[in-house]
């Protein structure tokens, strides 16, 4: 589960115009569900009210990214069912929604998309009724893991009420509880690797980002829109290869990303990372190199404070473990192009497949940009360094 991708931060736009205005729109038809639901909860007191308005907040400020995964792909098949497409587009973006919230909590983080997010929204929401500090933070968290339960609820709902097939039905249920199954499990080895229990290498690392990022932001909506637009057996699994390679190519970037880029560009803390200690792709190739003796003992540390980081960063910035991570990200782009070009099966959809890829590859770039200029926590340009080999 991740942050934008793996479940929040930066998800930059589709370069190039993604054709989807066949059908309703998929957050429009997000915004309808979450504002019946709102309308029903007046009736139970102010503090539901106000869950689904953070719950709303939450659900529609994204780029729709999933849900327009979905709708494309449908698309380019030549899909008949632009309604239920959008509808099924929907029920992921809330589905997104709810792993957002249910990962914040996590992570204990306090920012979504550069202003406070739900948890903490609440939590401000009880100190001005006059909770104490111990109540207001009882508040928010309760209300995250209610507010994460509802969203994912009402994914399953928009599922369930989709027109197809009935076997198409089926398999677009199995799809969901396939994308909840393996990401609880990328983000409960996510959490595992940061306390350093069981195994933790940079091979697990890849399969954890591939079970809480890959799957559900790209192979499962890119599976999810073939499914409903009825594609053959032979470009599902093509879907799936792809959408497994880009997911972790993004995952990667996102490594890098969560680290190095400033607040303004990601909507998350700069900090955030290395104080939970995170375990990423990054950090283990790191733990490997010399750095590891400059940094080893300030990565974890809960009272890590913005200075702190940013020597961090500088340390991390100067070794090889950036350009090991990059070397990772590009070596499944590349797998990636090469299955799109020379797939007949996924040729309907290779433009859409290729857009996606460009957008992965822009956001390795610019995670790049960031560690090569020496971004630092306060968001301005420090000090250009060229990495040298440890």
């Amino acid at each position: 589960m991740g942050k934008e991708a793996h479940r929040g931060g930066w998800l930059p736009q589709f370069t190039g115009a993604v054709p989807m205005e066949a059908g309703p729109d998929v957050n429009e038809i997000v915004a309808g569900v979450l504002r019946e639901q709102a309308q029903r909860a007046v009736s139970f007191g102010p503090a539901y009210e106000l869950l689904w308005e953070q719950l709303s907040l939450t659900a529609r400020g994204g780029k729709n990214f999933r849900g327009r995964l979905v709708t494309a792909v449908h698309d380019s098949f030549g899909g008949v069912e632009p309604t239920s497409a959008a509808h099924l587009g929907a029920a992921f973006e809330l589905l997104h929604a709810g792993f957002l919230i249910h990962d914040d909590l996590i992570d204990h983080d306090t920012r979504r998309r550069g202003a406070p997010n739900l948890s903490a929204s609440m939590r401000s929401a009880a100190l001005e009724q006059g909770a104490e500090d111990r109540s207001a933070d009882h508040l928010a968290e309760a209300s995250a893991v209610l507010a994460g339960d509802l969203a994912i609820a009402l994914a399953h709902r928009l599922i369930a009420g989709i027109e197809a097939q009935a076997d198409v039905r089926s398999a677009l249920a199995d799809l969901m509880w396939s994308t909840i199954f393996v990401s609880v499990a990328g983000e409960l080895d996510d959490v595992v690797a940061a306390h350093g229990l069981w195994e933790v290498s940079i091979e697990r690392a890849l399969q954890t980002a591939s079970a809480k990022t890959a799957f559900y932001s790209f192979q499962a909506p890119l599976r999810a829109g073939g499914l409903v637009a009825g594609a053959p057996d032979g470009a599902l699994d093509g879907l799936d290869a792809v959408g497994r390679s880009l997911g972790q190519a993004f995952q990667l970037a996102d490594d890098l990303l969560g680290v190095f880029a400033p607040e303004e560009l990601t909507g998350k803390s700069q900090v955030s990372d290395l104080r939970e200690g995170k375990a990423t792709t990054l950090m283990l190739h790191a733990r490997r190199l010399p750095v590891w003796k400059h940094i080893g003992h300030l990565v974890g540390r809960p009272d890590m404070d913005a200075d702190t980081a940013s020597k961090t960063r500088q340390h991390l910035a100067l070794s090889e473990a950036p350009a090991r991570v990059e070397q990772q990200a590009r070596s499944e782009l590349a797998a990636t192009r090469q299955a799109i070009e020379e797939s007949d099966a996924l040729s309907p959809v290779a433009a859409e497949l290729m857009r996606v890829w460009e957008m992965v590859s822009g956001r390795l770039e610019t995670a790049m940009a960031c560690v090569k200029s020496g971004v630092v926590a306060d968001g301005k340009e420090g000090r250009k360094t060229t990495p040298h080999r440890d």
